[in-house]
């Protein structure tokens, strides 16, 4: 059976984020300071595709924008701890990453207002 959650767009972002940040924390866990902050990757990054999917499960109503704030948030979270490992990832992949979870914010942030639309109608 098709899962529904696989044809939404920014979901999906963050699942490639995910397998995107298994390399980056092969790097980041050689430094006691990369080691910080790969918990904290794991943590936030994880978070963002977790809460899309526990939203998504709990149907359409007022629960699933509020799941998609925590993700957007986690996302937000995420890219500040990007910024910060600037010193042990290359600059080009930190720019793909934030590039990465910019989409993803602006995506969830256009799927919230869309279902509080559709809420309040």
């Amino acid at each position: 059976m098709k899962d529904r959650l696989d044809e939404v767009v920014f979901y999906n972002l963050s699942m490639e984020l995910w397998d995107e940040f298994w390399a980056d924390g092969n790097i980041l866990e050689k430094d006691v300071r990369g080691r910080e902050i790969l918990k904290q990757l794991t943590r936030s990054v994880g978070s963002i595709s977790a809460n899309i999917e526990e939203g998504y499960g709990r149907g359409f109503g007022k629960e699933y924008p509020q799941f998609l704030r925590y993700s957007r948030g986690s996302a937000r979270e995420s890219k500040g701890w990007y910024k910060r490992s600037e010193k042990l990832l290359s600059k080009d992949k930190v720019e793909k990453r934030i590039e990465k979870l910019d989409s993803i914010i602006a995506m969830t942030t256009v799927a919230i207002n869309t279902l509080e639309s559709k809420n309040k109608k």
